[in-house]
């Protein structure tokens, strides 16, 4: 099983020292069509579900339209109803980049035999790396505690996502509660992302849910960042609505990957460019990464091998079944 030490390792491990990066002068790649071209006629990124299409393609469309014009070939924005789609998608080399979280890097790793490598990473204001999952309820549901959970109905966000399914799973498990349907919940279900379990829940649909959040800052207003944050801002959700009543370990934000198969020049090309634009286009640096980051700062497979064990433990606990 895996351990609260390892995934503290896996969050604590990361090269806090390329923080001096956010001080180097950082140009914006030249403009022009690049030799890699010929095998990437098209660059296709990935996005994850768990965000309606519309406020994604909001989010997204200045900072596809800057690459399109540094790189000059298209972008083309993938967008899937679910962590699935993109995971498959690079299993069968349908895309070539993403942001992903921890565990659909770590699923993605596996299905595609490791043909996908994980590049950065974002770094927060208070200079680490990480999120929490929180397991939230109704303000007025009178629910303050996991063990007044015990019956109640409860929605996961994703089957492939770390803070909405896997990472709290484990950590129910190693706390003696099982998680499977009508064991210690009296019914679980998929919501189909985390902002429609947020919704479900605030609908009574569900009477608790999970999701991510940076667990520091302010709550009244979902803290830095994180899915409470994006729904807070964009008035979908009062805070003083809902109740968090557990927190997780910390959990190693999830990285910006590309394809193992693809140009190492394209690969560093994208490295350049993305360190590039935290300074030159603040607001595009914001959009793509949610809020609060200042930088970011490099990681490779090693700082999410715990989460490849993750996902192999959770798929041996669904043998047992």
């Amino acid at each position: 099983m895996i351990n609260r030490r390892q995934l503290l390792a896996a969050s604590a491990g990361l090269p806090f020292a390329t923080a001096a990066m956010a001080q180097d002068a950082r140009p914006m790649p030249k403009k022009g069509k690049r030799p890699w071209a010929a095998q990437v006629p098209t660059i296709r990124m990935g996005l994850l579900g768990g965000e309606n299409d519309a406020d994604r393609l909001a989010r997204y469309t200045p900072y596809q339209k800057l690459l399109e014009e540094t790189f000059e070939v298209p972008v083309k924005l993938v967008m899937a109803a679910d962590y699935a789609g993109v995971i498959q998608a690079f299993a069968a080399k349908q895309v070539d980049t993403s942001y992903m979280s921890p565990v659909s890097y770590a699923q993605a790793w596996l299905e595609s035999n490791g043909n996908v490598r994980p590049i950065f990473t974002s770094q927060e204001q208070d200079g680490g790396n990480y999120y929490v999952a929180v397991l939230y309820v109704r303000a007025d549901s009178g629910i303050t505690t996991l063990e007044q959970l015990k019956g109640k109905s409860l929605a996961w966000a994703d089957p492939n996502s770390a803070s909405g399914y896997l990472i709290p799973r484990s950590e129910f498990r190693a706390a003696g509660i099982d998680p499977e349907p009508n064991k210690y919940f009296g019914r679980t279900g998929f919501a189909g992302g985390h902002e429609q379990g947020v919704v479900a829940v605030m609908n009574k649909q569900y009477d608790a849910g999970v999701t991510w959040t940076s667990g520091i800052g302010d709550p009244a207003v979902g803290y830095t960042r994180g899915m409470l944050r994006m729904m807070s801002d964009k008035k979908m959700l009062n805070m003083a609505d809902m109740r968090i009543i557990w927190k997780s370990r910390p959990i190693l934000n999830g990285p910006f990957v590309v394809r193992s198969d693809l140009p190492a020049s394209f690969q560093d090309d994208m490295f350049e460019i993305h360190r590039a634009i935290v300074k030159n286009y603040p607001d595009i640096f914001k959009a793509v990464n949610l809020g609060s980051g200042i930088d970011w700062v490099p990681v490779t497979h090693n700082d999410y091998a715990v989460f490849v064990d993750l996902v192999k433990e959770e798929a041996a606990q669904r043998r047992k079944r």
